[in-house]
């Protein structure tokens, strides 16, 4: 717990005083982001930072892979689901953004199986994306290639399964909310945006 004390004590000391009005804002008025991002739980990759967004404009989901199942209703927890209801339904966002990310080991334990010690729930997680997995072996890429191609593959496979959610498909089509996929290469630390021809390409001057 230390190191995450003394980083309590840093925002206190430094950036606390320049959000405080902020802060105080959204505690009064309850918060109103226009966007939510569905993104990844990996440490390396943190929504907040890539799109330099500060309090109360990103309404952020993390789980292994970026995955979004399909609208489903039983009795079961379904942590992602509910987070995107809220967003959708109660916060209202305009934009739905499913975001991938490079060297993502949801990912390589979907092509190259679950070590046993994430086998309680990872394993039974990831498999969800089999057909992102059998679209991207059927590329014939191997090796790093292959992963890339896989973490493409389920940012689609979550953007289409986002769609089977009825109250998402009736807002797209009444244009009060957009559908966006993207990933991001923790290496290099660019993003890359997926285009309506399904690719994935760097963001043009002046997108918005």
């Amino acid at each position: 717990m230390k190191p995450l004390i003394d980083g309590y004590r840093r925002f206190r000391a430094g950036a606390w005083p320049n959000y405080r009005e902020l802060y105080q804002r959204l505690a009064a008025g309850g918060q109103s982001p226009k966007t939510m991002i569905i993104a990844c739980a990996d440490s390396r990759v943190d929504p907040q930072m890539i799109f330099d967004a500060g309090p109360g404009e990103l309404f952020v989901a993390r789980n292994v892979a970026n995955l979004v199942p399909p609208f489903e209703r039983d009795a079961a927890y379904h942590g992602t689901s509910a987070a995107v209801e809220f967003a959708v339904r109660v916060l209202e966002v305009r934009d739905l953004v499913v975001m991938g990310h490079g060297l993502c080991g949801g990912v390589r334990a979907l092509l190259e199986g679950t070590p046993p010690t994430g086998s309680d729930f990872v394993s039974h997680w990831v498999d969800m994306a089999r057909p992102a997995r059998d679209r991207a072996v059927a590329t014939g890429e191997t090796g790093e290639e292959l992963q890339r191609a896989c973490e493409h593959e389920c940012v689609k496979l979550s953007l289409s399964n986002l769609l089977s959610f009825p109250w998402i498909t009736e807002r797209v089509n009444a244009g009060k909310l957009q559908l966006h996929g993207c990933w991001f290469a923790v290496a290099s630390g660019r993003l890359m945006l997926l285009d309506e021809s399904g690719q994935f390409a760097p963001p043009a001057e002046g997108d918005d």
